[in-house]
Formats: C-alpha cells, sequence, structure tokens
C-alpha cells in the first residue's frame, strides 16, 4: 500500500488539500492517504477563511510516508520547512500543489530545478529564490523524486498524473471518469491569462484602437505608421515605451485574443477563424496559437466552448 501524506498547511486553499485526497483515494485501494496538520490550521477559499482543520496525523507522519503532497505555504513555519528538509533527505517522493513550491524553495528543495507555481505568483517565487528556475506556463512539472503544479485544478492533473505514474493511463482514465475530470488536459497556464491591458500614456490609443478593428486586414508596419502619422521607426520606439513589446507582436497578440474569443463562441471552422483575426490561413493561427497557449486551436475549443 502506497502512503500518500497531504499537508494542510496554515491558509491552504481548502479545495487543495481535499482535491488531493480525492484524486488518490479515487484510485480503488491503491493509495492510504493520510492528511497531516499543525494543530489547528485554517483553510482558505481565496481570501476568505473556510474552516479550522482538526487532521487525524500530526505533520511528522509525512516522514513515513511513499508521497508527500505539499498545499499552498507562502510563508510556512520552521517547523514544516525542517521537516521538507528531512522527507527530503529520506528520498520520499515530494509534489506541490500553487505556492507549495515557496516551502520546498525555502527547504532548498528546488535549488538548480525546474519549478512551477500560479502564474500569479511566479515572479515573486523567482524574485525570493533565484536558484529556482521558475517556468511561467506549464501546468506541472515532474522532475521525477519533486514535483510542482500551478494553482489548485493543477493540483488535480498533477496528483492524476502521479496516479498515471504509478499505476498505468488506465487506471488514471478510471479515476479521472469518477472524478468527472479530463484525463489529461492540453497546453499550459498562458490559456488562462486575461490580454495584458496596456496603462499610463494613452497617446497611442487611437491608433491600436484602429488595429483592433481592422485585425482581419493585412496591416503591416508601414501602414501602422502612416494611421499614427509616424514613421515606422518612432512608431516602434514610442510601442516598445508605452507596451513593452513592438507593433507587430502587439498585433499577434490581438489577432489571437480575437481568436480565442471566437474559438469560445462562435460556430466558425478554425479556417474561417484565422480569417477573422487576421492569421490568413488555419496553418498560420494553428502555429501561432501553439507558441503562445501550448494547445491547439481545436483543443482549446473543445476546453473553453460554452
Amino acid at each position: 500500500m502506497h502512503t500518500v501524506a497531504v499537508l494542510a498547511l496554515e491558509g491552504a486553499i481548502g479545495l487543495e488539500v481535499a482535491g488531493a485526497c480525492q484524486v488518490f483515494a479515487a484510485a480503488e485501494g491503491r493509495y492510504d492517504v493520510r492528511v497531516c496538520a499543525e494543530p489547528g490550521v485554517t483553510l482558505m477559499a481565496h481570501d476568505q477563511q473556510l474552516f479550522t482543520v482538526r487532521a487525524p496525523y500530526p505533520l511528522t507522519a509525512a516522514l513515513a510516508a511513499d508521497t508527500v503532497i505539499v498545499t499552498g505555504a507562502f510563508d510556512a513555519s520552521d517547523e514544516a520547512v525542517g521537516l521538507m528538509r528531512e522527507v527530503h533527505r529520506r528520498g520520499i517522493r515530494i509534489a506541490s500543489i500553487c505556492t507549495g513550491a515557496f516551502l520546498l524553495a525555502a527547504a532548498g528543495v528546488l535549488d538548480g530545478r525546474r519549478a512551477a507555481t500560479h502564474w500569479a505568483h511566479a515572479g515573486n517565487l523567482a524574485k525570493r529564490f533565484p536558484d529556482v528556475e521558475v517556468v511561467t506556463d506549464a501546468l506541472y512539472l515532474d522532475d521525477g523524486d519533486v514535483l510542482t503544479s500551478a494553482g489548485v485544478t493543477a493540483g488535480l492533473d498533477l496528483c492524476l498524473h502521479l496516479v498515471r505514474r504509478d499505476h498505468g493511463s488506465a487506471v488514471a482514465a478510471q479515476v479521472a471518469r469518477r472524478l468527472v475530470m479530463a484525463p489529461h488536459r492540453d497546453g499550459g497556464q498562458a490559456q488562462f491569462l486575461a490580454a495584458p491591458v496596456v496603462s499610463g500614456n494613452d497617446s497611442l490609443e487611437p491608433v491600436m484602437r484602429w488595429m483592433r478593428d481592422h485585425l482581419d486586414e493585412p496591416l503591416t508596419l508601414a501602414a501602422i505608421a502612416a494611421q499614427a502619422s509616424m514613421s515606422p521607426r518612432t512608431l516602434s520606439r514610442q510601442f516598445r515605451a508605452q507596451t513593452g513589446t513592438t507593433p507587430l507582436q502587439w498585433l499577434i497578440r490581438q489577432r489571437l485574443s480575437r481568436a480565442q474569443e471566437l474559438l469560445e463562441t462562435s460556430g466558425l471552422s478554425v479556417g474561417q477563424v484565422a480569417t477573422a483575426a487576421g492569421f490568413t490561413t488555419a496553418v498560420l493561427l494553428r502555429q501561432h496559437f501553439t507558441k503562445a497557449f501550448g494547445t491547439t486551436p481545436t483543443a482549446y475549443r473543445r476546453t473553453f466552448r460554452s
């Protein structure tokens, strides 16, 4: 029997703890799932307190596990940090969900490794722990004995991946059906991010608005510069100062946003979406879409079509 210790740490999201337990418990007796916590731990839903947990096992029970699941922990206790160091020293498999990566980083477990966390916290993790290579787009990363994942539901993906690794695709698929979740989600976190909003100096807003209104036309740098009454060089300089990118790169991002919207809300074919968004061909749309979001237009539509 493979023992999985799920750490319920102060401030963790309730669904992270319960979701991890549910995935392993749904594997028909293949795992002994144990929730380990410090006394009186409070779990959260976003930024609201949910309830206080009285777990059946103390944190130190994780030392007897085969796999330890670490839930969200921005600022874990010294006891939790010391525990993770000992867990890692003993060679116990470790997996973190969302900000659980912060505890692993504080314990030195992630030094020299690639690690994932929620996209909203990736910059903070990289700043606090420069020895960790933070990957901003992955739903989860498998580095053998140490695995990390993004936000709450990506933690479910990671736990299901562990079931697949331990017992094969058939068992993982059976668990996924039982939980009514996808056996495998295409792409990374990029598809869940809203398009960046330009702020500050708005002198380029009129030409940006014009570009958005003409996405389906073959816009060139010269045509955009003429619309802005600037030289191409001046336009590029101003654009980078205000948006951090070039006019054509910004245009591609707007076209991708239009393609996302059409894939979600319309019955247009992928080729028609490509034309309407200004990519000319389905092949060109697919190339840009896959590069930006790590998934294909068809897979994206399957996930997000209302």
